[in-house]
């Protein structure tokens, strides 16, 4: 996403925090397995016995966190407390949830080996993005780097002619100071950070972008903008016909021509270097065929009109967005992204996932849920000042899909995959000692 000039320097003091930024080149490097080694795998892998689960379940407990209520040990939560998450409340979806990992992340937020909680019903899911975690954990981590932070709504306004529209949009144009402080008397946590005004015949559109702190930021963006709708018909200098409170302008809950020209949610970029030996060890291909793959798949994305051009990112952030009570309808702008794959001049494979659009939030919304937050505590994201946080995980976690089902489709092992690991039927021995 191309970045305006007071909008990029915003952004490098924020990554700054008062550093020089050379320093941000020193922190943003592998971390190499052999001077930190990884901690243990997830134990019991591939196993479905109960003696398994409980092994497991003692594993995330020695991590310093219990989990009563994805255990099913706690009593349900009370009815009262799903309030402002539910309504006509009957009962709870029970989806699975198994751990991927160690996944070790170098970024300005997320930085050392986490275990990811991932939630789905689909078989070699879990399998895959664990492969993949291992693979950047022993290659030293994935690098990511968050930039922009923004959540927009865009409301409508309708007037007789094209010159009150006119009027109209110069006159907003020139409020943004009194807008910023129509957001202040709102919330305590929105930030309003820019205004694009649009004209369409009789119609603007005015495009609001805030920061939401460390929730996701929906609902919040929806009360500040009503705000300054009210405002903005309090002051206007010309009345409109008629008003919407949202156009379908913002890209909220969809993917649009706007994903890689404004961030919605948070701008998060994830890289790695894989040694060539560790690609042929674990993925049994080599980089340069997969960078074959990826210049043949990015074509069929193109030639398909894809926005963004991926391997599976949806099946991951759909997964982490289940077990970490994030908005699951969100899926559909977060898993806009692009994959690259290349070789190295050393003969390495260079991989990198670019997600403009990760909305994520570490408190508010569906992180009040139990369950979610016994997910959220297992990588230390559950609070304040941890949703960017948050976000690289997941941007870690795509890349680590992307690895996995890429060497998959190159050595021919992708259908046997589901075969053994989506259908119920027991693993084959060579599928399990490949996977380990």
């Amino acid at each position: 996403m191309p970045i305006p000039q007071e909008q990029a320097l915003q952004v490098a003091r924020r990554l700054a925090r008062g550093r020089p930024m050379i320093e941000l080149v020193d922190l943003l490097q592998p971390t190499p397995a052999e001077d930190t080694p990884a901690p243990p795998r997830v134990p019991g892998l591939r196993e479905w016995s109960e003696g398994a689960l409980r092994k497991r379940v003692e594993f995330v407990s020695g991590l310093g966190t219990g989990i009563p209520h994805l255990t099913g040990e706690a009593e349900r939560p009370d009815p009262s407390t799903l309030r402002g998450s539910i309504e006509n409340y009957i009962g709870m979806v029970q989806i699975p949830v198994g751990l991927a990992g160690p996944l070790r992340v170098n970024g300005i937020h997320a930085r050392g080996d986490f275990y990811v909680p991932l939630a789905t019903s689909e078989g070699a899911l879990v399998a895959s993005y664990d492969r993949g975690a291992n693979l950047l954990t022993a290659a030293g981590g994935a690098i990511c780097l968050t930039t922009t932070e923004q959540v927009q709504r865009a409301p409508a306004f309708v007037f007789d002619a094209l010159a009150q529209a006119a009027h109209f949009a110069a006159w907003a144009t020139g409020e943004f100071e009194a807008f910023q402080e129509a957001v202040k008397r709102t919330s305590r946590h929105g930030r309003l950070l820019d205004v694009a005004t649009h004209i369409e015949g009789n119609h603007v559109y005015l495009i609001f972008a805030f920061h939401t702190g460390d929730a996701a930021g929906q609902n919040m963006v929806t009360l500040c903008t009503a705000a300054l709708c009210e405002e903005i018909l309090a002051r206007t200098p010309v009345q409109p016909r008629y008003w919407f409170l949202e156009s379908n302008m913002s890209g909220d809950k969809k993917a649009t021509a706007l994903s890689f020209l404004q961030t919605r949610g948070r701008n998060v970029t994830a890289e790695a270097r894989i040694p060539r030996a560790l690609v042929e060890q674990v993925l049994h291909t080599t980089p340069q065929r997969m960078a074959d793959y990826w210049r043949v798949s990015f074509v069929g994305g193109v030639r398909t009109g894809s926005i963004g051009v991926n391997g599976h990112i949806a099946n991951g952030i759909a997964a982490l967005f289940l077990a970490c009570g994030q908005d699951v309808a969100c899926v559909s702008e977060a898993s806009v992204g692009v994959t690259r794959l290349e070789v190295t001049d050393d003969g390495d494979l260079y991989a990198a996932v670019s997600l403009p659009n990760l909305i994520v939030g570490s408190v508010g919304g569906g992180t009040r849920l139990p369950t979610a937050q016994e997910c959220l505590r297992i990588m230390d994201c559950l609070g304040d000042g941890r949703a960017t946080k948050l976000a690289e995980i997941c941007a870690a976690l795509t890349l680590a899909g992307e690895l996995s089902i890429v060497g998959a489709l190159c050595a021919g092992e992708f259908a046997r995959a589901h075969a053994a690991l989506g259908r119920g039927a027991p693993a084959e021995p060579s599928l399990k000692e490949e996977a380990e």
